[in-house]
């Protein structure tokens, strides 16, 4: 069997305002998915044509993480309360994510990425939402908020059926009901003062691992235990693409 490939969307570090925080950011992801057997690696903006190509074409596993806001002109808006956009990044993950989709590779997306998932499948954004972000990664504790999840989803069965968690809370923009994208369900919500917010979502079509959250799991000091579980089914639905899926020719 082919090795395992999981890839991860990161923002390149040196063009982060904390390049080591953004480091230590992106080596979180890359811990919560590393198992024996299986390759990690990452990829950012900067990444040549041919690099993404590669890539792409080779994964078994995508995960998109965290970072600044996807550009409303993506779901057709424009600017009015997103912040720090990285329109190189939004053209990176909108052909990771295409690619994923096309080939039938499980897509897992944390924060942003939950949000990058609901707007590339034709979704929309709350752009932003009062009092729902503490303080930033490692500048102080991590803001929280109840998370109900949603019976019966699959999220639900990954995390071992609970009725409602503590999760940390690092966004300034969410989903409504309205704004999700056709073809995905809600898996969890959480309240805000602009309203119950989608917090987890997933594909409606059982047989697709496409999954987002809205919380920060690999950021273990802040999250309850049962989101290795999340990590693991993702990690075993990589390793299933990778049995079925004939070897790509690396570039040379």
């Amino acid at each position: 069997m082919p090795s395992p490939r999981i890839v991860i969307t990161v923002q390149a570090p040196f063009r982060s305002s904390d390049p080591d925080g953004s480091r230590r950011k992106n080596a979180r992801y890359v811990e919560a998915v590393s198992r024996d057997g299986v390759t990690v690696t990452t990829i950012d903006e900067t990444a040549d044509e041919a690099t993404r190509s590669w890539t792409f074409a080779s994964m078994d596993g995508l995960l998109m993480s965290g970072g600044a806001d996807v550009h409303p002109a993506r779901y057709g808006e424009t600017l009015d309360g997103s912040l720090d956009i990285e329109t190189e990044r939004d053209r990176l993950e909108a052909e990771a994510f295409a690619t994923a989709v096309r080939r039938g590779v499980p897509v897992l997306g944390i924060c942003r990425g939950l949000q990058a998932i609901n707007i590339f499948s034709g979704g929309g954004l709350l752009q932003d939402v009062p009092g729902h972000m503490g303080a930033s990664y490692g500048k102080g504790p991590a803001a929280t908020h109840p998370l109900q999840v949603v019976i019966g989803t699959r999220l639900a069965g990954w995390l071992g059926d609970p009725a409602a968690l503590e999760v940390n809370s690092y966004h300034h923009q969410g989903i409504r009901a309205g704004d999700l994208a056709p073809g995905l369900v809600a898996s969890a919500w959480a309240d805000s003062e602009a309203g119950p917010l989608v917090e987890g979502l997933e594909s409606a079509d059982a047989g697709r691992f496409i999954a987002g959250i809205q919380c920060h799991p690999e950021r273990t000091e802040s999250t309850p235990a049962a989101f290795e579980r999340l990590f693991a089914a993702f990690v075993a639905a990589a390793v299933a693409h990778a049995e079925a899926r004939p070897t790509v020719a690396s570039p040379r």
